[in-house]
C-alpha cells in the first residue's frame, strides 16, 4: 500500500474515532497487517480536544480517550487557577454586557442623557472592562428581538444544612428558572421558597486582595480606619496552603464606606479586585462536613456554568 493511501486511511480513522467510539474493523483493514503495524502505536487529538490512542488486536480494535496529564501538582494547580480566573472574567463581562443592554433599553444609547449608562461607563473603568464590551452591547440593545434583562434570585437548600442564593440576570425568566431547577434536582439539592435563604445574607461591597500582596495587620488597620465591617481571612484548606496558591483576603464594607476603603488601598499601593456592584455575605456561616462541602461545591460549579447565572452565594463556611 502506498504512503499516501496509508495517510488517507489514518485520516479516515481519526474522523470516525474522534468521539471515542469502538467499532468492529472492516475486512479490508482487519486483514491488512501492513496498515495494522503502521497504526498500532499511533495516536492523535480528537475533535473534542482529547488524546485518542489506538490498540489493534486480531479481531477488534479498541480506542481509549483521556485528557492530557498535568506534569506535576504545581502545574495542575496553575492550570486550574487560570481556568477559574478565565471563567470569572467571562462571567463578569457577560453580566456587565447584560446591564448595558438593560440600561440602553430603558434610557437610550447616549451616556449624556442616560445616567444609568453613564454610571456603567464609570463602572467599566473601575472593573477594568474593555470599551468594546460596552460598544458591542449598546449595538445589541438596538436589535429588534433583544429583550431587556431582569434580575432574579433563586434560593436553594444544599447539603448539610447549607443554603444557596443563585443570582440571575436573564431576558427569559421561564428558561432561567427551568435550567436552575434542573441542575438543583440533578445534583441533589432542593429549590426553596422565596425568602427562605435570603434573610441569612446581607448585601455588601467586597474587595478581594491577594494574600501575597498585603499582610493581615496592614489590612486590619486599613479596615479599622476606613469603617469596614469585616476582614475575612483566606481559606485554610490544605490544597490552598502551598506557596503558589491564589488565596485572598476579603474586606467587607457597607455601600457608604466603600469609596473610603478604595482610596486607602490605592494610597497604600495595594492591588485589589472589586466586586461587580455587591455580593451577598452570610451573616452566620454554617459548618458542614467534608462530604457535604464537596457536594455543595459541585452543585454550585454546575449552576455557574449556566449562561443566565451570574453568581452563586452560600452560607457554607
Amino acid at each position: 500500500m502506498s504512503s499516501s493511501s496509508t495517510i488517507r486511511a489514518f485520516g479516515s480513522l481519526l474522523v470516525r474515532f474522534s468521539n471515542g467510539v469502538s467499532l468492529k474493523p472492516s475486512n479490508s483493514l482487519s486483514h491488512n497487517s501492513y496498515l495494522s503495524r503502521k497504526l498500532s502505536s499511533l495516536g492523535g487529538y480528537s475533535a473534542s480536544g482529547k488524546w485518542v490512542s489506538f490498540e489493534y488486536g486480531v479481531h477488534d480494535r479498541k480506542i481509549s480517550t483521556f485528557t492530557p496529564l498535568c506534569m506535576g501538582r504545581r502545574s495542575c494547580k496553575i492550570a486550574g487557577r487560570k481556568t477559574a480566573q478565565d471563567a470569572k472574567k467571562t462571567k463578569l463581562y457577560a453580566r456587565f454586557g447584560k446591564e448595558v443592554v438593560s440600561a440602553v433599553k430603558k434610557g437610550g444609547p447616549s451616556p449624556v442623557s442616560n445616567t444609568a449608562l453613564a454610571a456603567l461607563f464609570e463602572k467599566a473603568k473601575e472593573l477594568d472592562i474593555p470599551r468594546d464590551i460596552i460598544d458591542r452591547n449598546i449595538k445589541r440593545a438596538s436589535e429588534k428581538d433583544q429583550e431587556a434583562y431582569i434580575e432574579k434570585f433563586y434560593e436553594v437548600y444544599g447539603y448539610g444544612g447549607a443554603g444557596m442564593v443563585v443570582q440571575v440576570l436573564t431576558d427569559k425568566v421561564n428558561r432561567s428558572v427551568a435550567r436552575v431547577r434542573e441542575v438543583v434536582r440533578d445534583y441533589g439539592g432542593k429549590m426553596a421558597d422565596s425568602g427562605s435563604m435570603m434573610f441569612k445574607f446581607k448585601r455588601a461591597r467586597v474587595l478581594n486582595i491577594k494574600s501575597k500582596d498585603a499582610d493581615k495587620d496592614q489590612l486590619l488597620a486599613i479596615a479599622l480606619d476606613s469603617g469596614a465591617d469585616d476582614v475575612i481571612e483566606p481559606s485554610s484548606d490544605e490544597d490552598d496552603a502551598e506557596e503558589d496558591s491564589e488565596s485572598y483576603y476579603k474586606i467587607v464594607s457597607s455601600m457608604e464606606n466603600y469609596t473610603a476603603i478604595l482610596t486607602r488601598l490605592k494610597e497604600e499601593g495595594i492591588t485589589f479586585e472589586t466586586d461587580n456592584g455587591f455580593e451577598l455575605v452570610p451573616l452566620t456561616p454554617v459548618e458542614v462536613d467534608d462530604e457535604a462541602m464537596d457536594l455543595n461545591k459541585e452543585m454550585m460549579a454546575k449552576l455557574l456554568e449556566l449562561d443566565d447565572v451570574d453568581a452563586v452565594y452560600t452560607d457554607q463556611k
